[in-house]
């Protein structure tokens, strides 16, 4: 069976930067392990598969790392809302459009906005409210990102886990020089893989054109460095807003990734916090087709 594709670059408004996608818009009749294959033989941090709704929304859309399927993602999803529209699945091309997406962690609200330039820009809320979780010794962290204990900033927050439908253990460091020497291996990070900790933000507030700086190591997902990670920075905006003395607001913040890969990325966060509580978390950002083509399964 033939199954076309399309590939682009989300988090970004330049080619050859963001983070990849590959989107099959027309997935139905391929089994769970086709995809899985598929998502290997892509090789990018995820690639999203679209099938009709179960649920009487837009689209169900199922998300393959190159070693399993993974329950929601933030570029997955602004990818796969971006090349629908782009390519007419969507219908008429309106200046604003709102979709639902059915996935495995509950349903996902995207907003397509065109920008007074014609770019796209699209937002993701997340699935799950935010969900914190143990925190982990300094030391451990250390061992497993190469860094030395002073590198870690602790002041905030040790490091620990949040989730808004998928959970990462979030990470606060001292300095830009302590992100960019950080780097993670598979023997090394076996202590945390030991302990259900397969996705690891590390980050820092940057003060400068950026409020924060972030890199997403996953080795044993296959993925040992991902370039935009709208999940991860989704879920980190809730930490934040839940660390925040303000009982309520709304708070916003822009986010760089992947700039040690040589693919930079820029992400827009968000959170609504009522009565101490945070109660929605968003992603957003833009996107560029790359180019499309035809796949063949047998």
């Amino acid at each position: 069976m033939d199954f076309h594709f399309f590939i682009c670059d989300v988090f970004t408004r330049a080619h050859f930067s963001g983070n990849q996608l590959a989107v099959l818009p027309e997935a139905e009749g391929l089994s769970d392990i086709q995809m899985q294959q598929i998502a290997r033989e892509f090789n990018f941090s995820e690639t999203a598969f679209v099938f009709p709704p179960e649920q009487g929304q837009t689209r169900r859309v199922h998300i393959f790392t190159p070693e399993t399927e993974v329950p929601f993602a933030g570029h997955p999803n602004l990818g796969t809302a971006f090349t629908l529209y782009r390519n007419g699945y969507l219908g008429n091309k309106l200046d604003s459009v709102q979709i639902i997406f059915e996935e495995k962690a509950g349903l996902v609200p995207i907003s397509i906005e065109t920008e007074t330039d014609g770019t796209l820009f699209l937002e993701l809320e997340a699935p799950e409210p935010l969900s914190l979780g143990p925190e982990f010794s300094v030391e451990s962290i250390c061992e497993a990102v190469g860094l030395s204990p002073d590198d870690l900033e602790v002041q905030n927050h040790f490091p620990r886990f949040a989730s808004v439908g998928l959970p990462f253990l979030m990470v606060e460091l001292t300095s830009r020089e302590a992100l960019q020497k950080a780097r993670t291996e598979l023997e090394s990070s076996q202590v945390l893989r030991d302990q259900g900790v397969p996705y690891i933000h590390l980050y820092m507030c940057s003060h400068d054109e950026y409020d924060i700086r972030a890199r997403m190591f996953a080795p044993f997902e296959g993925v040992f460095e991902d370039p935009a990670t709208g999940s991860a920075n989704c879920a980190l905006a809730g930490l934040l807003a839940d660390l925040m003395e303000a009982e309520q607001g709304h708070f916003s913040w822009k986010i760089a990734q992947g700039l040690e890969m040589g693919r930079p990325s820029i992400l827009h966060a968000r959170a609504k916090k009522i009565e101490g509580q945070v109660v929605k978390t968003w992603i957003g950002g833009n996107c560029v087709q790359m180019g499309e083509g035809t796949l063949q399964v047998p």
